[in-house]
């Protein structure tokens, strides 16, 4: 059920991004969500690609099972430490901030965004 749960939510996040991110794509391409889509978006947009996110991470942890490859072949145990005290909300801040203080880099993918942004520096805390 979880699991199953889980999925609705990566979908309807990895959908609600493509609706707003499909002005001119081709059928065969999935766009990248950069800065600009992002500051474009509602609160609730925003939390939906967050949630489809956390979600596929969710998912290939849970494909791991009990055998998960070790950190040096896997984002998840780092990105797990990474947003450790992190929420959805805290996230989303961090990016509208982040976007907001950087328009010269409004081009810069969001994954990349919470990668450097907010995992790195989580990780720090947790050395």
């Amino acid at each position: 059920m979880v699991i199953k749960m889980g999925f609705r939510a990566a979908l309807f996040g990895a959908c609600a991004v493509l609706s707003v991110a499909s002005t001119n794509v081709l059928a065969d391409e999935v766009p990248l969500v950069t800065g600009e889509m992002w500051s474009k978006s509602s609160g609730e947009l925003k939390k939906a690609y967050l949630i489809g996110v956390a979600n596929t991470l969710q998912v290939e942890a849970a494909y791991a099972g009990t055998n998960p490859p070790p950190d040096s072949q896997s984002l998840i145990p780092r990105t797990t430490k990474g947003l450790k005290g992190q929420s959805l909300e805290s996230v989303s801040v961090a990016l509208d901030t982040w976007y907001a203080a950087n328009p010269g880099k409004i081009q810069r993918p969001v994954l990349e965004t919470i990668w450097f942004e907010v995992i790195v520096p989580g990780l720090q805390k947790y050395k």
